[in-house]
């Protein structure tokens, strides 16, 4: 469970998006956590405390139900000292300017006050309140001040405008939390580039050469490096799902050639690192990481020599149809491995020769690291995997079974207590 045992606060003020953030907490208990929720008078206008402690199990903190009648007990101090995250959503523009301006006159601003930990703000508010100058210099002042913003999307909103105002889907609320939550000092601020999915080779505008590749893997491995706190471009060919983290970088491409390209592209710009926001504690500054290369893309390893424009006409071909190939580039193999980790992936279904095939992946490929997956025909795109991970230092480790989000997340902790900066 990605939130085992941690305590996240969440902060709800009077805005009619509050009805998402009874899901939020759901996701939120279903990962794991334990959930307080800390309502403003006005939020609570919109949904009693009584909806909240039920979804929660957990009594609702407010100004009616403040305790100091014993060390533990549910105050805005006791609130602070609990939480690992605080996260309020939605928050009104009344909120978030008395924020930026420490006011403490009810006991959502003073639990906010003194906590110290990190939080992410989630505005919601009609389009104009919020494009206010007063409003957006306050939303900066947030930032500077350690606030992770979550902008609004573009809606119908209650009061029938359309624009930026919404509240942000609870997918991306959660996705955020578990970021903050999760990210570690070696994967943070470091660029890494995933490639995934099947490549497709057109023989002609309607007919292909491709495989069976899901890219479940690859979105599974781009999902928790960007847990982990990296900055992630996924180059991706054709997908059985799209990802839909925004914050994770995607560029789609066709054919093996394109991925190359952009493979190559995407590692020179990871090469100059990430460059931090200034806050009010810190300076913002250039961070050079050496990036990471994910290889689990499943190329094609040959093309049409002569790909066609329009459609073939089925009476031009007779009854055996000979189509040249030529070999595809090993964008693996010629990659340039100056100042990279690069992992790959090798999948295979020869059980006996499958350790063997890897290791040689590994040496002949120059590569940092292999993951071996081994292969069942019978039941190809599963939605687990067993992996076995072999390094240029010696070092193997064959993981458990797991589902590929968890297995991910596995896979990058063994790298990051095997290979050094």
């Amino acid at each position: 469970m990605l939130l085992k045992n941690k305590n996240i606060a969440l902060f709800v003020t009077g805005s009619i998006a509050i009805y998402k953030s009874i899901e939020l907490i759901r996701l939120y208990i279903k990962a794991g956590a334990n959930v307080k929720v800390i309502m403003s008078a006005s939020a609570k206008r919109f949904i009693g405390p009584l909806t909240f402690e039920t979804i929660s199990k957990n009594i609702v903190l407010c100004d009616e139900s403040e305790n100091w009648s014993e060390i533990n007990a549910n105050n805005h101090i006791s609130m602070a000292k609990w939480a690992n995250i605080a996260i309020i959503a939605p928050a009104t523009a009344n909120t978030i300017n008395s924020l930026a301006n420490g006011m403490a006159n009810n006991i959502l601003l003073q639990t906010l006050l003194a906590y110290d930990g990190e939080k992410i703000i989630c505005p919601s508010a009609n389009t104009k309140m919020l494009d206010n100058h007063i409003t957006k210099a306050n939303l900066k002042m947030l930032q500077v001040c350690g606030y992770d913003i979550i902008n609004p999307v573009v809606k119908e909103l209650a009061c029938g405008d359309v624009g930026a105002g919404a509240m942000a889907d609870i997918e991306a609320i959660y996705h955020k939390t578990v970021r903050v939550i999760l990210s570690n000092d070696y994967f943070k601020h470091r660029k890494v580039v995933v490639s995934g999915g099947a490549t497709i080779e057109r023989i002609d505008d309607m007919r292909y050469i491709s495989n069976f590749s899901s890219g479940k893997m690859a979105n599974s491995m781009a999902t928790a490096l960007y847990y982990m706190g990296a900055d992630v471009c996924l180059v991706h060919g054709k997908l059985s799902q799209k990802l839909h983290i925004n914050d994770i970088h995607q560029i789609e491409v066709e054919n093996t050639r394109q991925m190359n390209e952009y493979v190559v592209d995407c590692i020179k710009v990871a090469k100059k690192g990430v460059v931090t926001k200034p806050t009010l504690v810190s300076e913002g500054r250039n961070i050079k990481k050496t990036p990471y290369f994910f290889s689990i893309s499943a190329v094609s390893d040959f093309s049409p020599k002569y790909p066609q424009q329009g459609k073939i006409k089925k009476q031009n071909i007779d009854k055996i149809w000979n189509i040249e190939l030529e070999k595809n580039i090993d964008i693996l193999k010629n990659l340039n491995k100056d100042g990279i980790h690069t992992i790959g992936f090798k999948a295979e279904f020869d059980k006996n020769s499958a350790v063997s095939q890897a290791k040689n992946m590994l040496q002949n490929k120059n590569l940092s690291a292999v993951c071996l997956n081994i292969l069942d025909k019978n039941n190809l795109n599963q939605e687990t995997n067993t992996i076995e991970i072999f390094t240029t230092s010696g070092k193997t480790i064959k993981l458990p079974t797991n589902d590929k989000l968890n297995l991910s997340l596995d896979i990058l902790s063994f790298l990051q207590a095997s290979i050094s900066e």
